[in-house]
């Protein structure tokens, strides 16, 4: 693991979400979920379609408003100016829509925001930023005529490029927050990113991630917060959260764990842990 110098004021390496609410129109969509995250680990939230699972992902990135508690970095971010988030989380959404005939590079120069860098340091951090995603060499195409899987890998490397050091100047910890970053992927590169993501919190960033794949979510998350109903069901670590009783609460549906050969990691199978 990387070593890392965190700012002195403890608060400030944290994601603190208390009794957050979140309503659309005039339905509540998000209700009374509380959890924390720290800087240095990685964090997923699981739980059915229509949890609330992306919602609560969008108010704790700034997207939308909330009741309750949401801070970053000590402070609340409903409060915190567009540029400020701008500098110390990324966000990776479901999709993302462009319309414009713009190449790969294109795409991923809209995340790099220091302009201190000059012309050569940019266009070397696009570079690193799709070797880091498994896209070499991808600079000059279309971004229109990728797939969607490599379209995907493109916009996290714009989200990278956004904040690249996991961990600022002046000693705050950057977040990712990914909204199921590898729902396009093969498995190759499913694991390539989840490796990405946690090679980030071990480096001292923060790391939040919407899954839908609970044996990935196994396999590389620090912590799990499950939702069912727009409420938390459980916040815990793997082995406290990866319970078949558990899970099959959650998706009103039987689970079962088991696990492969000498691994530590559970393994999540449908029914009675058989496999056709």
């Amino acid at each position: 693991m990387h070593q890392f110098k965190l700012a002195e004021d403890p608060s400030s390496s944290e994601l603190h979400v208390e009794r957050a609410s979140v309503s659309i129109g005039r339905v509540q969509i998000v209700q009374d979920v509380s959890f924390h995250a720290h800087a240095g680990e990685f964090v997923a939230i699981i739980g059915p379609s229509g949890s609330g699972k992306t919602t609560l992902l969008k108010a704790m990135t700034g997207e939308l408003s909330y009741s309750g508690s949401i801070r970053l970095a000590g402070m609340e971010t409903g409060k915190l100016s567009a540029e400020y988030l701008a500098q110390m989380r990324g966000v990776l959404p479901q999709a993302s829509q462009i319309s414009f005939p713009l190449n790969v590079s294109e795409v991923v120069g809209l995340g790099v925001i220091d302009r201190r860098q000059g012309r050569d340091g940019r266009a070397r951090r696009i570079r690193d930023a799709l070797a880091k995603v498994g896209l070499h060499g991808f600079e000059g195409r279309s971004y229109q005529e990728l797939s969607g899987g490599e379209q995907q890998r493109v916009q996290l490397a714009r989200v990278l490029c956004q904040v690249w050091e996991p961990v600022a100047d002046d000693g705050n910890p950057r977040w990712l927050f990914l909204d199921e970053p590898v729902s396009s992927l093969d498995i190759k590169h499913q694991y390539q990113i989840m490796q990405l993501a946690a090679g980030y919190a071990a480096a001292g960033g923060g790391v939040v991630a919407v899954m839908h794949d609970l044996n990935l979510t196994a396999a590389f998350a620090d912590r799990i917060l499950v939702m069912k109903g727009g409420k938390r069901l459980s916040f815990g670590g793997r082995d406290e959260v990866m319970q078949a009783d558990l899970l099959s609460e959650a998706y009103d549906f039987p689970l079962a764990l088991t696990r492969s050969g000498e691994s530590d990691v559970p393994l999540v199978v449908p029914g009675g842990g058989s496999v056709r």
